[in-house]
């Protein structure tokens, strides 16, 4: 399903050709995020990211950056996460040159005008404020914050208004010199191309990328002896939270134990996981309600997300508790194991219809992992997982001492949750 191909200069190129499609998807990965940064740096990688839509030498302006792909009706974006930073443009087929040229132009070439620099500051910090007033995207910031602290795997990806105030264009071009290497960089080139012309162009358009040695982020330290809460006090009409366990990163050997054991208790994708049925079905305590494992390279964990009315939150809480000590001490049954491996194995067949879903598909294992499954490798390591392999896995990670909640709602009393967490 596709090739890869590294260049003398240490770019890594990947091709997925899709011939039942009539689009183009370009996407360059670059390997460092807001892990990667200091704290007085930090929301760097996102600013840069918001910066490489301001102008290049052939774009001078945002307007002429952005209509190039609106003239042709591309989905075109950047996004930025802990350990990566993504820039893509989605074309129908025939403006394939035109996207990869586009790609590689921001990418290279952006100017990062002071100007532009200033004004990108005040609409970082509207995002901080918009975020900070939607609870239910807020507790997921709040959630990173109580398992690592001040650490940058603890800090938010925007980084805070003091620390973006204090960016400037030298310590922007600094960071982008130091980790938007080569070495560093994916390319991946997904839909209806031809490999050998779509190598070439990319040789063509990526030759100006700088060689070096990227830095490396800084080791997270996890210590965490007893129950952890945290609590944001808010006059609210919902109690949002967050509660599970530190886990397993990407390169655990139980790590598909570890994500089948989520969809189990609450996958979002099916209602008939088990904390969807009790929490909202039988108890009829949240509308939303979800369960999902996380990993990135060095960091883990299993979570339940849920909104939870004010006046039943202990409810909840002990309820979802239950479901957790539950699996940890009963075996799941091999008609519930299965049913959970073919929905994973069938919505992940259905996600990966799309250009732009390959693409993220392919070039997000090369960036974290240094290696690519195929679809086919990957449910084989699902069909693996046995029902032992999840009640070891909910043994060892469902224990007191991993146990961690994050509220918002309209409490001021802390150690009223604190007292239920207990397995």
């Amino acid at each position: 399903m596709f090739n890869k191909t590294t260049l003398e200069n240490g770019l890594r190129i990947i091709t997925v050709p899709q011939k039942s499609t009539q689009a183009v998807t370009v996407l360059v990965l670059v390997g460092t995020g807001s892990k990667y940064e200091k704290r007085e740096t930090s929301g760097i990688s996102h600013f840069l990211e918001h910066m490489y839509f301001k102008g290049t030498k052939k774009r001078p302006s945002v307007l002429d950056v952005v209509e190039t792909m609106d003239k042709v009706g591309g989905i075109y974006n950047a996004f930025t996460g802990q350990e990566y930073t993504g820039y893509f443009a989605k074309v129908e087929a025939s403006n394939f040159e035109l996207a990869l040229e586009w790609v590689s132009d921001i990418f290279l070439n952006s100017a990062l005008p002071e100007e532009e620099m200033e004004k990108e500051k005040k609409i970082i910090t509207e995002e901080i404020n918009m975020i900070y007033d939607h609870p239910m995207i807020y507790i997921g910031y709040l959630w990173q914050k109580l398992l690592y602290g001040d650490q940058p795997a603890g800090w938010n990806i925007t980084g805070t208004k003091e620390s973006i105030s204090s960016l400037d264009r030298p310590k922007l071009s600094e960071y982008r010199n130091k980790q938007y290497v080569s070495s560093n960089t994916i390319l991946c080139l997904a839909g209806d191309i031809e490999e050998k012309a779509a190598l070439a162009l990319s040789k063509k358009y990526f030759s100006g990328i700088k060689v070096g040695k990227p830095e490396s982020k800084q080791e997270v330290k996890e210590i965490q002896h007893k129950p952890s809460c945290v609590l944001d006090g808010r006059e609210i009409d919902q109690t949002h939270l967050c509660l599970g366990a530190r886990g397993y990163n990407i390169f655990h050997p139980k790590r598909y134990a570890q994500e089948l054991l989520g969809v189990i208790l609450g996958s979002g994708s099916m209602m008939s996981s088990r904390l969807f049925t009790e929490v909202r079905e039988k108890l009829g305590l949240a509308y939303y309600i979800s369960t999902d494992a996380e990993e990135d390279t060095d960091t883990g964990f299993l979570v339940t997300r849920a909104g939870i009315d004010n006046q039943r939150v202990e409810k909840a809480i002990s309820a979802i508790l239950g479901e957790y000590k539950k699996i940890s001490e009963i075996r799941v049954s091999e008609g519930e194991l299965k049913k959970a491996k073919d929905n994973v194995k069938g919505k992940m067949a259905l996600m990966l219809e799309t250009s732009d879903a390959l693409a993220s598909f392919f070039a997000g294992q090369e960036v974290l992992e240094k290696k690519i499954l195929s679809l086919k490798e990957i449910f084989k390591e699902i069909d693996k997982v046995s029902a032992n392999d999840i009640l070891e896995v909910a043994k060892d990670i469902f224990r007191p001492e991993k146990l961690n909640l994050a509220l918002i709602g309209p409490f001021k009393d802390k150690e009223r949750f604190e007292k239920l967490l207990e397995l």
